[in-house]
């Protein structure tokens, strides 16, 4: 049996909640030089943007250094998070670094393969579980929360 429809602010309750006590998001990202490309990164949520890292060669890398558009997805199919966001290298400082080491349970830092670090500033956050929570499931848009 299908669960009723959450109300929109138990929805976004429920988004907010996973944004702070996820760890992991699949990535996706496109245009040239690599093409489409889909990968699992660790991720920091700072309440407003998303903190990620990879290798600087990676083809997600030089994707995100081409076009800053990319496509991050929580959850499983069943209870998806889906944001589109506009990536931005950035360098870190030592608190933002050790920040994300503790969150992720990573730290790039400590590698000789130099890393990349993106901040993604959501611009549309999606989220349902079933058929019936298609309809509303727009919780941000143009970068602002609905409600």
């Amino acid at each position: 049996m299908t669960p009723a429809p959450r109300a929109f602010e138990e929805r976004l309750r429920d988004t907010r909640a996973k944004l702070e006590t996820e760890v992991d998001a699949w990535v996706a990202t496109s245009g040239s030089p690599g093409g489409v490309h889909l990968i699992p990164l660790s991720y920091l949520w700072d309440g407003t943007a998303f903190l990620i890292a990879t290798p600087r060669a990676t083809v997600t890398s030089r994707n995100l250094l081409a076009d800053p558009r990319t496509r991050l997805s929580l959850g499983p199919t069943r209870d998806v998070v889906l944001i589109d966001g506009t990536a931005t290298p950035v360098d870190i400082t030592t608190e933002t670094g050790d920040a994300f080491a503790a969150r992720t349970g990573f730290d790039p830092r400590e590698l000789a393969e130099p890393y990349q670090y993106f901040r993604i500033e959501p611009r549309r956050i999606q989220a349902w579980r079933e058929a019936n929570e298609v309809p509303g499931r727009t919780l941000m848009r143009d970068g602002h929360w609905l409600g």
